[in-house]
């Protein structure tokens, strides 16, 4: 492949332009100030945007990483024509070169529409413009902290230590928050599996012994906890449920968990007996019992899942389980790699009023939630279904 990288000064491409140069035929290098670049890669073509279609027509990406970050000076006009204005001028000169992709990298804080600093209310900006660029692939690559070769910043001293103390103790802080190594960015774009407007690329947690000991520990608290000091309040709620209506207090229904295999679910019944196996959007408001409709806003129905937890068939969060009947909201999950991870009782998509009665954007933000899965995370989604974020799956009208 033949690569273009603009902002190869930064952090990020000090680490992946030697990653690139040693898997891709031929690498240029853009800037303002090609002498610079030039200092530091003496052996990489640089050059200038204006100098862009004398060596790099028909090259195959644009990887664009020049950028204000939050820790320059400056006011929203110099954000805007940095973050906004050059890279929607960077994608056009690409396109004009006849170079097929553009990856615009952002961080994932970008995501969150509630954060106002000025990098991510530029870069969101930045993002909605370049849909106007017509004639070339555009990618929005999310990234959480990048790992170089070396750690650095405030965790710089880990280099520094003996393996034997650095490995566990590295484990434990990879835990906390989402990481990417540079070599995963780099392989996305040296063998893209397809074009997407967004991906969201991580290491995840899935081979992080530490945070699977942890999230495993303060699950089984969760349900000992439950169980241990208010086993009278669930069994109030069966009583409720059992004399508010006719049927069983607790109602056992066939989901799908981790790997697409079924498990029984286990909930304080909300819905008359008798009601549709369906989704819970596809289910009139009339079949919710008076009871049903405080335990589905406060979320109390979900409590007897902690047998769930305790078979180790449920964690406390992580994507909500979905019915073996919705086949689409199946196959957008299972497209997108979220059966690799236990569902949960809350998730990301519930806390953000996310349901099931949108399939596919509702396994976009459960293969979010396990690309920017970390143990911070999970006490945040924690902390806002305690306060009531997201109200459940929506009844039918």
């Amino acid at each position: 492949m033949k690569i273009v990288v603009t902002g190869a000064s930064g952090y990020v491409g000090r680490n992946i332009v030697p990653v690139l140069k040693g898997q891709c035929e031929e690498l240029v290098l853009v800037g303002r100030d090609p002498v610079k670049l030039k200092q530091i890669f003496p052996d990489i073509t640089s050059c200038t945007l204006a100098e862009l279609p004398t060596v790099a027509k028909g090259f195959d990406s644009l990887v664009h990483l020049a950028v204000l970050n939050n820790n320059v000076q400056g006011d929203e006009a110099d954000f805007h024509s940095v973050n906004v204005e050059l890279t929607c001028k960077m994608a056009e000169a690409a396109r004009a070169c006849g170079i097929k992709s553009f990856y615009n990298i952002s961080s994932v804080h970008v995501l969150d529409d509630q954060n106002l600093a000025l990098y991510a209310k530029t870069k969101r900006a930045a993002i909605k413009a370049l849909k106007e660029v017509k004639g070339i692939d555009v990618t929005n690559v999310y990234l959480p902290f990048v790992r170089g070769a070396q750690w650095n910043g405030k965790l710089a001293f880990l280099s520094t230590m003996p393996s034997v103390i650095a490995k566990p103790l590295e484990s434990c802080l990879l835990a906390l928050k989402p990481t990417v190594k540079i070599e995963l960015l780099a392989d996305y774009i040296l063998h893209p599996p397809y074009h997407k407007d967004t991906v969201i690329l991580s290491d995840g947690q899935s081979h992080n012994l530490a945070y699977r000991v942890i999230k495993r520990g303060l699950d089984l608290l969760f349900a000992l906890l439950v169980i241990g000091f208010f086993w009278w309040a669930l069994l109030l709620v069966w009583i409720l449920v059992r004399c508010g209506s006719s049927g069983p207090g607790i109602f056992a229904q066939e989901r799908v968990g981790r790997y697409g295999k079924p498990f029984t679910c286990y909930k304080f019944r909300t819905m008359k007996e008798g009601t549709v196996q369906a989704g819970t959007h596809e289910v009139s408001q009339a079949s919710v019992t008076g009871i049903g409709k405080f335990l589905r806003g406060t979320k109390v129905d979900e409590l007897p899942q902690v047998w769930n937890i305790l078979k180790n068939e449920i964690s406390l969060i992580g994507p909500r389980p979905g019915l073996p009947v919705q086949t689409e909201l199946f196959k957008q999950r299972k497209d997108r790699g979220v059966f690799d991870v236990k569902p949960g009782i809350s998730g990301l998509a519930q806390v953000n009023n996310v349901d099931m009665s949108d399939p596919e954007k509702l396994a976009q933000w459960d293969a979010r939630y396990i690309s920017l899965q970390s143990l911070l995370l999970d006490i945040k989604i924690t902390l806002a279904t305690v306060l009531g974020n997201g109200q459940g799956d929506k009844v039918a009208k």
